[in-house]
């Protein structure tokens, strides 16, 4: 993408009502606008990165075993009356009447509908389990809204919800999905660590949340310093009941607690190795038996001809959260520095020289064969001086730099930048290309 095309409005200066780095950091680097009180668009830089975050958990969701679907924003009143929730739920719930009088619901979470959808399809044992999830729009309205996308009104979530015969493949698909997230924030560059949760509004007798340390969290954490070496999962088998609960056995003997769940006994075995931090939770899971089935009769027919309320639990990643958890967890200040895998673009060539015929020329190539190669090019090909272009690309954190200039070019190099180390080097443009291609 030519920056000279393109929508990125980058701020030098941080709004003054920004609190937190990652909100500072949004709107500096034109990834979001707030359009109201809690509500962002998501400008295409900002767009591109929530879309990277996306494909990653959809690929995880779907490597477990979950299948998607997608469910309205919008919900009837009536669902949530089947479930006791609707007057319960309270003001953080954004309550509608359409022109017919019926009352309605911008869905702050989907634990009723995908239950009626579920009931609507399902007849017998044979039809479980069944782990459904999508990836849609939320409401909350929030009495104060703040942190920019790290507590919104209106944010993007991944929600799956599991239907199983008893407790035992309950567990099971809760630990799947457990195993899923440590994979997920992985992949991301992210190590989030399960932290026991209150299962508050959703219910339940089970629950993880999923912290990211980040210095400028939001909230308190205590865990052991094993955590500081904690790996991803290697691959598993999702459909080994045995292996599965060994991961999280494992994930879960080292203490670690939010400032609400803290354990003064555990603390105080740990002695030295415990650790204190700052975390933003970025994943919440839930098992909570048969809250939703018994309530809102959702029956099938056991192997013994008896009918059975299956055993649900619901799962859910804040995806436009992870966006500023990310640059919490990373950034410097310079700006953003995305890990590969979520970064908007792979390479920031930078022409130092529009006006120089040949500079322009080279960057066209090397653009060009970028784009050949598949690799996501930001091209600032602007008429700006230098220390701008630099400045931007710092700022916006593309992992790779690529510099061409009058004196490199006509000593038959480039200069590559690495954003994350800022390491430079000159090379040849046969040799940058394999470098960031790699």
């Amino acid at each position: 993408m030519r920056l000279s095309r393109y929508l990125l409005p980058v701020m030098k200066e941080s709004p003054a009502d920004a609190q937190i780095v990652s909100h500072k950091l949004m709107l500096r680097a034109g990834l979001v606008r707030q359009t109201a009180a809690g509500i962002y668009a998501w400008l295409p830089l900002g767009l591109k990165v929530l879309r990277n975050i996306e494909r990653i958990v959809r690929e995880e969701q779907d490597r477990a075993g979950a299948v998607e679907l997608l469910m309205p924003t919008m919900q009837s009143a009536d669902l949530w009356r089947q479930s006791g929730r609707y007057d319960a739920y309270g003001p953080e719930m954004l309550r509608i009447t359409d022109r017919h009088d019926r009352e309605m619901l911008f869905g702050p979470t989907n634990e009723e509908m995908v239950t009626a959808l579920f009931r609507d399809a399902a007849r017998s044992y044979r039809d479980l389990p069944r782990t459904l999830y999508h990836i849609q729009w939320k409401f909350r309205d929030e009495v104060r809204p703040r942190f920019g996308v790290m507590r919104g009104r209106e944010f993007l979530m991944k929600d799956a919800y599991s239907f199983d015969m008893d407790e035992a493949g309950a567990r099971h698909s809760y630990n799947r999905m457990f195993v899923a997230y440590l994979r997920t924030f992985a992949r991301m560059g992210l190590r989030a660590i399960p932290m026991q949760a209150d299962t508050g509004p959703i219910g339940g007798d089970l629950s993880h949340e999923f912290i990211v340390l980040a210095p400028t969290g939001e909230s308190d954490v205590f865990y052991h310093s094993n955590w500081d070496a904690a790996a991803e999962p290697a691959d598993v088998d999702f459909d080994d009941a045995g292996a599965l609960q060994a991961i999280v056995d494992g994930y879960t003997t080292d203490y670690a607690a939010t400032d609400e769940k803290r354990d003064e006994a555990r603390e105080a075995a740990a002695g030295d190795a415990l650790r204190q931090s700052r975390g933003v939770e970025v994943g919440h899971i839930f098992y909570f038996g048969t809250k939703y089935s018994a309530s809102m009769g959702l029956a099938v027919q056991g192997a013994d001809g008896a009918p059975v309320n299956p055993h649900m639990g619901s799962y859910g990643i804040g995806v436009s959260r992870l966006v500023g958890a990310i640059i919490e967890a990373s950034h410097d200040d310079r700006g953003i520095v995305w890990p590969d895998a979520v970064a908007p673009y792979a390479v920031g060539l930078i022409n130092m020289r529009a006006d120089d015929a040949a500079c322009a020329a080279a960057a066209d190539d090397l653009y060009a064969r970028l784009q050949a190669a598949g690799v996501e090019v930001l091209y600032d090909d602007r008429d700006e001086r230098g220390g701008a272009k630099f400045a931007t690309m710092d700022l916006v954190g593309v992992p790779w730099q690529i510099v061409i200039g009058p004196k490199g070019l006509a000593n038959g190099v480039v200069e590559v930048k690495r954003r994350a180390t800022g390491e430079k080097v000159e090379l040849s443009v046969e040799d940058a290309l394999a470098r960031v291609s790699g």
